[in-house]
């Protein structure tokens, strides 16, 4: 979701009021509009592992953003019928925020109107390493079999394979997104799900996050169904 500064300073507003600008009037609407079509995954990218390093003051102003949400929105849309779902790693959040968010994934655990996914605290890379960490340490906990053994070979090791790995992914039981919107004109995923991207379709539309509105998704949708999706084929 990029652009919310821009968009911001091009106003003469202080930066925090982009990113409030979309938990205010844009979330919500989107939403509504692609549980309205039938999509059933819809994910957000709201905080990267490299927001961090953002100043005091705006790491400050959007985690008191984050406490509004939760009270102000969360219950809404869990009454509308997301199902909220997470990928990344909630253990960077303060307590607080971090059991809001565990107490709407399970209150919405049975709601089957949409998937709505946050990427919170995200980066490929981190879930990468992260879902290598603990499948090691699972194998470790675990001796191998004597037919394992074998079929390695003496001088060889066990081998990890993707349908393993993906086991440890924050995304497992989700499918692989279809389409991949970039707001702000930036041409890159800057760490976006490297590992579910790699038959993602793209779309880079100029508008800033704050301007993205359910018109502005159908006009990506327009274009996604005009590409012919091969898979390698």
């Amino acid at each position: 979701m990029d652009g919310n500064r821009r968009w911001a300073k091009k106003r003469g507003l202080p930066t925090f009021m982009g990113h409030k600008r979309v938990v205010d009037g844009v979330l919500e609407p989107l939403v509504e509009h692609a549980a309205d079509l039938g999509i059933e995954y819809l994910t957000f990218w709201t905080w990267s592992t490299e927001n961090w390093n953002r100043s005091r003051f705006e790491v400050g102003a959007i985690m008191k953003l984050f406490r509004l949400a939760l009270k102000k929105y969360g219950q809404k849309l869990v009454k509308k019928g997301a199902r909220i779902r997470v990928i990344g790693n909630l253990e960077g959040f303060p307590k607080d925020i971090r059991e809001g968010v565990e107490e709407l994934v399970e209150e919405s655990a049975k709601n089957r109107r949409i998937n709505l996914v946050f990427a919170l605290n995200y980066g490929g890379r981190d879930e990468i390493l992260r879902a290598i960490n603990k499948l090691l340490e699972d194998k470790s906990k675990i001796p191998p079999t004597a037919s394992q053994f074998r079929r390695a070979g003496k001088n060889q090791k066990l081998k990890i394979t993707e349908k393993e790995l993906e086991k440890y992914l924050d995304t497992v039981g989700m499918p692989d997104p279809d389409l991949i919107i970039r707001t702000g004109g930036e041409q890159r995923l800057s760490g976006f799900m490297p590992w579910q991207s790699v038959y993602s379709e793209f779309y880079f539309p100029e508008v800033l996050m704050p301007d993205f509105t359910p018109e502005e998704l159908d006009r990506a949708l327009e274009v996604y169904a005009t590409r012919q999706r091969r898979f390698g084929k």
